[in-house]
């Protein structure tokens, strides 16, 4: 299905704007991947989930998308990582990489075209780095390593609207040292010091900068310029205006990137989640608890320039949400009246439109409730054809973002008191149907009586100690 227009807000020029469709090649995608020094937490995975939904969304309506993320595989936060567990770099770097393609895998975000590690493109950083120092952008403080001249780059800060006086910001890893011409130049080649990890290179035995492993990343997959750009909202500045100053003054075009999107931060409460403040929550912890739909679904509830702080309440509305849609798509698969008309042209417009108006995933998941709420005064009269298409649109307008509702498995025993149950009830024997309902509940059953039967499920999404989840 294709649609006219798609609309993003570029954090480049400040509004919302039609996302750009190549003629006649896929659109070019970078999303700026993690620093494998420690386990993912929920947090990156937010990032990775929309731009995953996002990216699953487009190809469902036709965009052809080559999507690019690179791996940080050799940074100062690794080798701090080594050094602490006495290892080499690459054992944490290695390990930290396997963990981080796990996760994903897990979480079902399968819609990378390409994973580059910045270990395997040395000699394009080592080109861009020569590029600027024979442009003169760059300099060299003898025993440290080659920096970027912000002073060459008037229009530093143009992204997230900050000046060259303000880089010096405390909460971004800016490269330090007193010699610096700038508060602000940031590290292109760091010249490694006596038993740091390094390349011997023209430029001197040494290791790229943070920022400049990206650029020379995408200028090898992409060329000069492509046409979107994301990450998490704390990227915006230095790592993305670091970005842009180092390919325009190594390639003279402008802009860049075309259009930039940036992903809120997941707070807990209120605070930003993260390694260094020990508040985070890793997604192997969650997913030892809860399955990968549910954080999914966690994101997909929030728009995803927002902020989204997590708490035992989010997590049961989310299960909440998941449990109320799949008892809904249970019942439908049960009807057998004679309605066979469902509004499916309003419900299929308003998903599509929502996700279509930057990305307004919680305005999408509430059609679906809107849909459902429109098909429930007459549930039970739809015919058998009608409640399995409706069934269809829910769980295909899920798929659409990734979010796949598992099949209802239930047990024999599970069957058996059910049966029980119902010849107890049909016989008035409430004392016994009633003790038969517990035993299921305790089983982890929901067993609900309907028009057509008493209805067995299994709340896939729901823990033991959830009775009233929050709304």
């Amino acid at each position: 299905m294709a649609l006219e227009h798609v609309k993003i807000f570029n954090t480049l020029s400040g509004q919302k704007e039609d996302l750009l469709k190549p003629r006649g090649r896929a659109l070019k995608l970078f999303v700026c991947g993690p620093t494998v020094y420690g386990p993912p937490h929920i947090g990156n995975a937010r990032t990775f989930l929309i731009f995953d939904m996002f990216v699953k969304f487009l190809r469902s309506i036709d965009y052809e998308i080559n999507y690019l993320q690179n791996i940080t595989d050799i940074d100062d936060k690794i080798i701090n990582r080594a050094k602490e567990e006495n290892v080499g770099w690459k054992d944490i770097s290695g390990k930290y990489e396997l963990i981080y393609l796990k996760n994903m895998q897990v979480l079902g975000i399968d819609s990378v075209n390409i994973y580059a590690k910045a270990t395997e493109y040395i000699p394009q950083i080592v080109e861009q780095v020569k590029t600027l120092i024979k442009k003169e952008r760059a300099y060299l403080i003898e025993g440290d390593g080659y920096y970027f001249d912000l002073a060459t780059f008037p229009e530093y800060g143009k992204l997230s609207h900050r000046t060259i006086e303000q880089a010096e910001d405390a909460v971004s890893r800016i490269d330090a040292s007193d010699k610096k011409r700038n508060k602000g130049d940031f590290a292109l080649w760091k010249l490694s010091k006596s038993g740091e990890p390094g390349w011997k290179t023209e430029l001197g035995f040494g290791r790229p900068g943070w920022h400049i492993e990206d650029t020379s990343i995408t200028e090898y997959f992409f060329g000069p310029q492509y046409d979107l750009h994301g990450g998490a909202q704390d990227l915006k500045f230095p790592h993305h205006e670091a970005e842009i100053a180092q390919q325009e003054s190594a390639s003279g075009k402008r802009p860049f990137v075309k259009q930039w999107m940036h992903a809120g931060f997941l707070t807990v409460d209120g605070n930003k989640m993260s390694k260094s403040l020990n508040n985070f929550v890793s997604v192997d912890d969650f997913l030892e608890k809860y399955p990968a739909e549910l954080l999914r679904t966690i994101v997909f509830m929030h728009h995803y320039r927002a902020p989204m702080d997590y708490s035992d309440a989010l997590v049961q509305t989310a299960q909440k949400n998941l449990n109320d849609i799949a008892i809904f798509l249970a019942k439908l698969k049960k009807t057998r009246g004679k309605i066979s008309e469902i509004p499916s042209g309003d419900f299929l417009n308003s998903f599509l439109e929502s996700l279509s108006d930057d990305f307004n995933t919680p305005q999408a998941l509430a059609s679906i409730f809107e849909f459902i709420n429109k098909l429930q005064p007459n549930l039970w009269n739809l015919s058998y054809k009608a409640g399995h298409r409706a069934a269809e649109l829910i769980e295909g307008s899920l798929k659409t973002v990734g979010i796949l509702l598992p099949k209802q498995i239930i047990s024999l025993k599970a069957r058996f008191l059910a049966r029980k149950r119902e010849y107890y009830r049909k016989n008035k024997q409430f004392i016994q149907s009633d003790a038969l309902r517990k035993k299921l509940d305790e089983l982890g059953y929901i067993i609900e009586d309907t028009p057509k039967g008493p209805l067995l499920f299994k709340p896939v999404y729901a823990t033991r100690t959830i009775q009233n989840p929050i709304e």
